[in-house]
């Protein structure tokens, strides 16, 4: 699955209408390439969208994806503002790769004997566990309880917490990645181009 934000980039209303504009044609595009599609949020203007959050799925998900990133010009006389000098207004298109779901199943143990105060054994069996994440190198150690069943259990609930907490982290910077991209827009050398008010894209 692919993530693809359009934006207005905080441009005045005629971008909002350029993202409308856009994202319908993305749609079509979409359905004639066999492409899904989720709208995930949106946040409408007065006269259009300031931006759109969609998911992709498909076998031609993420070549479309890349053809669309980067800047959408639209060359066309303000629809709001007939005597505005501007024709040319500019929208962003950014893809992102959502997080994947972490496997709580790709745990490693290993069996060591609990430790005590000056390096005593606390007891001469291997009940302490020490347990770590493979697909991201989290691990914990548990030797609190008696039994190495009991520390095995305490050992998968603290790798489980702990990668909610990395997986939340992860998430926070995907969310600032996406809230940066509403203020960054290369006006020029645009990805695709589209004229008039019927939004007709040039080749």
């Amino acid at each position: 699955m692919i993530l693809l934000q359009f934006s207005s980039a905080q441009g005045p209303e005629e971008c909002c209408i350029a993202v409308e504009n856009a994202f319908a044609c993305f749609v079509k595009e979409a359905a004639l390439l066999k492409v899904n599609t989720e709208l995930l949020e949106s946040c409408p203007s007065k006269q259009g969208l300031k931006s759109v959050l969609i998911a992709l799925d498909g076998i031609h998900a993420e070549k479309m994806a890349e053809r669309w990133s980067g800047t959408i010009q639209w060359q066309c006389q303000s629809p709001l503002r007939p005597r505005h000098k501007r024709k040319n207004w500019f929208i962003s298109v950014m893809m992102f790769t959502p997080i994947q779901p972490l496997e709580n199943s790709e745990i490693e143990y290993e069996f060591t004997q609990s430790q005590g105060a000056g390096g005593q054994h606390v007891n001469k069996t291997c009940s302490a566990v020490r347990a770590k994440h493979v697909a991201t190198g989290i691990s914990v150690k548990v030797q609190s309880e008696r039994s190495q069943h009991a520390n095995k259990k305490l050992a998968k609930e603290l790798i489980h917490w702990k990668l909610c907490e990395y997986q939340s982290q992860q998430l926070n910077t995907l969310d600032k990645q996406r809230h940066l991209s509403h203020y960054q827009i290369e006006r020029g050398n645009a990805a695709l181009i589209f004229t008039g008010k019927e939004f007709k894209q040039m080749n």
